[in-house]
């Protein structure tokens, strides 16, 4: 990577993604390249997103059917990247709790952090776990979860809902159950969200502004992929194969910023 400027790097890293899928914008200012790195935003703000800060993040998905990051840095300290399988975190709630298992198909509201599409609620209520054409397909960010019990409209969590999440979110951290990698500089990682969780460690980043930790991000919509239930239009504003995922609002117009 030393020997690429970013404009190259991100050339390439956007023609392999585009040779698996279409990009998708990542958020409401239309960007298809992402960048993730710590604009010193607080993570306490609802509309702010947790990518933008140093802070660990918690395991989620991303609403496109892969996310793709290409490591233009590292981090000083930290920033280790971590998967794991939905099914097998549901698997393992089924063999111990199948009362709380079956609360993860209930509908869930979900913190839009202020990314609204127009004539839409400010959050969203999608299930954890869908069951639909015989896969089984995850939707989950604890941290939106939880900050989206600040509308007055949205369902409320029972304290059984709590307890569930919270045996999802110990299932996930498990070492047993996750494993984890440290990306290094002109690394890839391409991440099925239907079907794995992924998370990022919390990190400390150098002191010098060119050297801070910095990844590029796509969001990438699959031809062939499976099929996804109607309540991921709330999300991905339409579930057909191949043109589906990404954020959209009123005035959005893509673009792809370079740094």
């Amino acid at each position: 990577m030393a020997n690429y400027s970013q404009e190259f790097a991100a050339t390439i890293f956007c023609g392999v993604g585009a040779h698996l899928g279409s990009a998708r914008s990542q958020n409401a200012a239309g960007h298809i390249l992402g960048h993730v790195r710590d604009v010193g935003a607080d993570a306490r703000d609802p509309n702010v997103r947790i990518y933008q800060t140093s802070e660990r993040q918690t395991f989620h998905t991303d609403s496109s059917d892969v996310v793709g990051l290409l490591c233009i840095r590292e981090a000083m300290e930290g920033g280790d990247s971590l998967l794991v399988s939905t099914s097998t975190i549901y698997n393992e709630m089924f063999d111990r709790r199948p009362d709380l298992a079956a609360l993860l198909f209930d509908p869930i509201a979900t913190d839009r952090r202020g990314e609204v599409p127009e004539n839409e609620k400010p959050y969203l209520e999608i299930p954890v776990l869908n069951w639909h054409a015989g896969f089984l397909t995850g939707f989950y960010q604890r941290q939106y979860i939880d900050s989206a019990q600040r509308f007055p409209g949205a369902l409320r969590l029972t304290p059984e809902h709590v307890e569930a999440l919270n045996l999802f979110d110990a299932l996930a951290n498990d070492p047993a159950l996750h494993f984890g990698m440290r990306l290094q500089p002109g690394d890839m990682q391409f991440v099925y969200n239907h079907a794995l969780l992924h998370d990022r460690t919390g990190f400390r980043d150098w002191p010098d502004a060119n050297q801070k930790r910095h990844l590029l991000r796509l969001w990438l919509s699959m031809e062939g992929d499976r099929p996804l239930p109607d309540c991921f239009r709330q999300r991905y504003g339409s579930i057909e194969i191949g043109n589906r995922g990404g954020i959209i609002v009123k005035g959005t117009s893509l673009n792809v910023p370079l740094d």
